[in-house]
């Protein structure tokens, strides 16, 4: 069963990444993939996540607090404890004729932190922002298949990645309502006579 399965991932990766090549994916994927590596928009993040942290109102400040826990959560758990327990290699390590359109890197495979990250970073800005949740499922999406189009990762590294994210970013978010709602009640004024 697990090599059905290994063979069908191997088969939807070479599908996505050869077959569905283009000049203007080969372009915009790259460009996608490594946002996290351009300087102005790690500024542009920052930046935004200090408004909602001193100017923006009480959602704002909440939502900025899960993502920082929910971000630097997802990142560790993928990346220093998953990947290691999995130890799945890349397939631009392991398969021939990939079309690399980055570089390979030594990182191990599952899961794709990108997508463990964008995924819980999405849902946490979903949850405190709805209007914009599709906006946030989208650019989710978008850096998920990246990953395969540029030939790091294979399909179920991403779809794998996203249930960690979920799962994450679901603990962060009822962690946080659970604190919140402990919070409230201390608060409130205790009522005559009930003590």
């Amino acid at each position: 069963m697990n090599e059905l399965l290994n063979h069908a991932d191997t088969a939807l990766f070479l599908f996505i990444n050869r077959t569905l090549s283009n000049p203007v994916s080969n372009v915009v994927m790259p460009f996608i993939t490594d946002l996290n590596h351009h300087r102005i928009v790690l500024v542009a993040v920052v930046a935004l996540v200090l408004w909602m942290l001193i100017r923006g109102g009480r959602a704002a400040r909440l939502a900025a607090i899960c993502l920082i826990v929910t971000i630097v959560l997802s990142d560790q758990i993928s990346s220093a404890v998953i990947k290691s327990m999995v130890a799945r290699m890349r397939p631009c390590h392991v398969l021939p004729d990939v079309h690399l359109l980055v570089g390979c890197g030594g990182g191990l495979s599952f899961p794709s932190s990108h997508a463990v990250n964008t995924t819980a970073a999405a849902l946490v800005l979903a949850y405190f922002f709805p209007r914009g949740r599709w906006w946030f499922a989208g650019f989710a999406v978008i850096v998920g298949l990246s990953r395969i189009v540029v030939g790091v990762h294979y399909p179920a590294d991403v779809l794998g990645g996203a249930a960690i994210g979920l799962i994450i970013a679901s603990f962060v978010l009822w962690v946080s309502a659970r604190l919140e709602r402990w919070w409230m009640d201390r608060q409130r004024p205790a009522i005559p006579g009930t003590q």
